[in-house]
């Protein structure tokens, strides 16, 4: 026969359960918007090109802002760099900074255009650490330290490198 506990004990366990829950979920959440707004390693970087907030959102797009500003990404697939073949130069779109030669691009597979190496004295790179664990290391253009993508050491010779940029970041110059 069941008792007055048996009837309270599910409900209570259930309320838990949720409440853990949620203050989980809270901590997770506040603890990443804590660590979003802390300066990010080589804030201090000094950089030639010089803007204020509102000269960069007129400068740039919207989207451009978001990513090269903001340190956002785009959506995997979303430019037409990714797909492009023709032989050229790519760009910062912050500053017009050559980045890449198109003879160093491949077709990764990722959705973003990849190449295995910048050209010389382009990008600089910094370590991040994402969601507390995890660390990549952010491509930003070394002349106006817009955020380029990220590199990563799984892809081709003969670098090993995989420089995985967002095409609104960059412009293209055929040639």
């Amino acid at each position: 026969m069941k008792g007055p506990a048996d009837f309270c004990y599910a409900p209570v366990m259930a309320t838990i359960n949720r409440r853990h829950l949620l203050l989980g979920g809270a901590a997770v959440v506040g603890g990443y918007a804590v660590f979003r707004s802390l300066p990010m390693a080589g804030a201090t970087e000094k950089f030639e090109v010089v803007r204020s907030d509102a000269e960069w959102r007129r400068t740039l797009t919207s989207d451009q802002y978001v990513v090269l500003r903001a340190h956002k990404t785009e959506w995997a697939g979303s430019s037409p760099l990714n797909g492009d073949k023709r032989a050229g130069v790519y760009h910062c779109a912050g500053c017009q900074q050559a980045l890449f030669s198109s003879s160093t691009k491949y077709d990764s597979g990722t959705g973003w255009p990849s190449f295995w190496q910048p050209l010389d004295n382009a990008v600089a790179t910094r370590d991040e650490t994402a969601l507390l664990v995890l660390t990549q290391t952010e491509v930003h253009c070394r002349r106006c330290g817009g955020h380029l993508g990220h590199v990563f050491e799984d892809r081709p010779k003969p670098t090993g490198l995989r420089y995985c940029m967002n095409g609104i970041a960059l412009t293209f110059t055929p040639g």
